[in-house]
């Protein structure tokens, strides 16, 4: 099998996963692209990317562009001679960049193509009550997400797992399919296979902080999957009234069961003991949670935290 030399694209953990997998297995990194260090908190602390940090650590090119379509940075890619680019969790590539290798450039997507394109495909998986999703190695073109599949692997979806358990799982899973199709790349046994065409796919468009508020009008079971779906990042929260002062709140796991109980959705009963919301058809019992400016805590401590349940409302 011939060594492919790679130009792999990422930032976060999930890509650095990716990178260690190829630069363990016989294909050699030539290049490592990941966004530019950014400051940021009260101090202004200079932060890199997990990408760039492995990639510093195992002496491996690193190239940081504003833009990709800067001449400069076309030149210094193309001067690797790279065989294959490889994409994770990275930005949208221009033609004139993803075309440049000889072999293409793939992608590493979380789901099962065409099902979930977009930016948060293991937040839906689980929030839509998947019993499974996978992960899909495909090739870039200019549209999101739609290029041919090179190799799909599925992945079962746990009862009540959450999206950073998943998230974990697929990321280990996703690093080797990575090496699995750059072997086979080698080798020429792929067959690239044009997505099939789905009347009404599944979307994962990108989560943004009014998405992750919590809909107690819906079945217990869909506020359950929601819950677990954001968790634990970006993490569902409703609203609660303490005294005069509204503070968000939010739950990272807990349980439901279903029930007649007259109530209207969304409202609440809170003791020294307890913490039920009702729902559609039921009762949903937070057991994580945090509330703002407090620590994430079990709900026993939460509700230690509290003289005077009165005063509480849902805001």
């Amino acid at each position: 099998m011939k060594s492919l030399k790679v130009v792999f694209f990422g930032t976060p953990e999930f890509a650095k996963t990716a990178l260690d997998a190829i630069h363990q297995s016989q294909h050699e990194v030539v290049g490592v692209v990941t966004v530019a260090d950014k400051a940021s908190g009260r101090g202004q602390k200079i932060n890199q990317s997990a990408v760039k940090i492995y990639a510093v650590e195992n002496n491996l090119t690193v190239l940081q562009p504003e833009k990709l379509r800067n001449p400069e940075f076309l030149e210094e890619i193309k001067s690797l001679n790279a065989d294959v680019f490889v994409v994770v969790a990275f930005r949208m590539m221009p033609k004139i960049l993803f075309e440049m290798p000889k072999l293409g450039t793939f992608n590493l997507h979380a789901s099962l193509l065409p099902d979930y394109r977009g930016a948060a495909p293991i937040n839906y998986a689980v929030i839509n009550g998947e019993e499974k999703t996978g992960a899909t190695t495909f090739f870039i073109n200019e549209k999101i997400d739609e290029g041919n599949i090179l190799l799909q692997e599925e992945i079962e979806i746990l009862p009540d797992e959450n999206a950073g358990s998943l998230h974990d799982r697929l990321m280990e899973m996703g690093a080797q399919l990575i090496v699995k199709t750059l072997d086979g790349l080698s080798e020429n046994s792929i067959t690239e296979k044009p997505q099939p065409h789905v009347e009404h796919p599944k979307n994962a468009f990108k989560i943004f902080k009014e998405d992750t508020r919590i809909d107690f009008s819906k079945t217990s079971k869909e506020v359950h999957q929601f819950i677990l779906g954001m968790s634990p990042y970006p993490a569902a929260f409703t609203t609660l009234k303490i005294g005069e002062e509204e503070k968000g709140l939010k739950i990272y796991l807990g349980k439901f069961e279903n029930s007649h109980h007259g109530k209207t959705p969304g409202t609440f009963e809170i003791s020294k003991n307890e913490f039920k919301i009702f729902t559609k058809d039921g009762i949903y019992f937070p057991l994580e949670l945090q509330l703002e400016g407090k620590k994430r805590m079990n709900v026993k401590d939460f509700l230690n935290g509290f003289r005077n349940f009165d005063e509480i409302k849902m805001a």
